[in-house]
């Protein structure tokens, strides 16, 4: 079974890689104010498909290079295009 997480791609510079940055928002324990935590994941795009702003769908997979160990598994919504 592999763990799936949607998210932001915020960058598409390297080849055949996308960052991907997941928020999710959590309780603060004492204070009980809800936070929003972001952390970035580094995906691999084989055929370059998505673009900065691209709501996509990450799955885990084996380790593919030293930060790499997540596929992108589908787009689930294109971004605005900003030229």
């Amino acid at each position: 079974m592999s763990i799936k997480k949607k998210g932001r791609v915020v960058s598409n510079a390297p080849d055949k890689t996308i960052v991907v940055e997941v928020s999710s928002r959590v309780q603060h324990p004492l204070y009980k104010k809800y936070i929003t935590k972001k952390k970035k994941f580094y995906a691999q795009d084989e055929n370059n498909e998505a673009s900065v702003g691209d709501l996509v769908q990450i799955a885990s997979s084996r380790p593919i290079s030293k930060l790499k160990c997540w596929r992108l598994d589908k787009i689930i919504e294109k971004g605005k295009e900003e030229r």
